[in-house]
């Protein structure tokens, strides 16, 4: 879903997209998208269709529906609230960028690479941070070279996790304890995407860190530590994160020595900067026996009463109303500096 706001009055716009990438209004009713456990909401094709600009001379969306063309107003920001391909991986941005919309978050180089996680390891490596060893698979090694996949398991050792390159939110990631159990595993990720991720499991604690870009001038800054407590499930997975399955448990603020807490809040750090990263951010960490390793960042995590995101601004003095406030405050200052 897409928002529009005027950040005086902070009149909202509800945009949503369909399935089929129809852009449509919908009504400002939050409760129509709450989630539940037995379905995820999903936005129907309601007959309307917003406009956007002509040109990027002009602000003004437009809608169209059974009385004809109506004007919804100048539009100050876009939030884009929205994950996985076509959302959070840069496309939207440059739509955006090109009709001269400034909006909530990363732009199209730091989206791309928060979502393509081989490349945002690769960047990781490079600005000497920590990272997983992993290989990355494509569709076509795997049909032309299955033994690539193999090799890399053995190499990476037992435990694995296959994970697509560009799905977020652990859609089609396996864990993988015995070499037969790789074709699974390799199905299900070539499903989501056209290339895979064999990732070493690693052993130790799982945590979170939320990252704030500061105003031009001012410094990023990083949240209090979330940590996920695995207790009854293979890994942190879909329905943990969004239906609240069992089997996982959120605690924040994480128990961490203070120097433990300033490493990992200075690790976060860089690695937003490290892929140029706007706005909000995310970043995953496995605290093991020799330290601290990415294990990945998330440029439009997520917003539910169970998500690490608002939870750790929560814990470190945000409430949700501060946080969006926040959020829209620093786009809108970025926009004006031209930064």
């Amino acid at each position: 879903m897409l928002a529009a706001l005027d950040p005086d009055a902070y009149t909202v716009i509800p945009v949503g997209i369909t399935r089929d990438g129809a852009f449509v209004l919908e009504e400002n009713d939050p409760a129509k998208f709450a989630l539940n456990a037995s379905a995820l909401p999903v936005v129907a094709d309601n007959g309307t269709r917003v406009r956007w600009p002509e040109s990027a001379s002009s602000r003004e969306l437009t809608v169209v529906d059974a009385s004809g063309e109506r004007t919804l107003g100048p539009v100050d920001l876009i939030f884009p609230i929205l994950h996985g391909p076509f959302g959070e991986d840069g496309t939207i941005q440059g739509m955006l960028d090109l009709l001269g919309l400034p909006y909530v978050g990363s732009g199209v180089l730091a989206s791309a690479l928060g979502m393509d996680k081989h490349f945002a390891k690769t960047v990781f490596q490079q600005a000497a941070l920590p990272v997983a060893p992993w290989r990355t698979i494509t569709a076509d090694d795997w049909v032309t070279a299955p033994g690539l996949a193999y090799a890399a398991l053995e190499q990476l050792g037992l435990p694995a996790f296959v994970k697509p390159a560009r799905a977020g939110s652990s859609v089609g990631v396996s864990r993988v304890s015995t070499p037969d159990q790789l074709t699974e595993a390799m199905t299900v990720g070539l499903a989501e995407d056209n290339k895979v991720l064999i990732e070493s499991g690693l052993v130790g604690r799982e945590l979170e860190i939320a990252v704030l870009q500061g105003r031009p001038g001012e410094p990023t800054r990083a949240s209090t530590a979330g940590e996920v407590v695995v207790t009854g499930r293979d890994f942190y997975d879909f329905a943990a994160k969004y239906l609240d399955a069992p089997g996982v448990d959120l605690v924040c603020p994480a128990p961490l020595a203070p120097e433990e807490l300033a490493e990992v809040q200075r690790l976060a750090i860089a690695a937003f900067e490290a892929i140029g990263g706007a706005g909000l951010a995310r970043v995953d960490f496995f605290l093991t026996a020799t330290g601290w390793v990415i294990n990945e960042i998330n440029t439009m995590p997520g917003f539910t009463s169970i998500s690490m995101f608002p939870s750790c601004w929560l814990a470190s003095g945000y409430t949700y109303p501060k946080l969006i406030d926040e959020l829209i405050a620093v786009a809108i200052a970025h926009a004006r500096h031209g930064s």
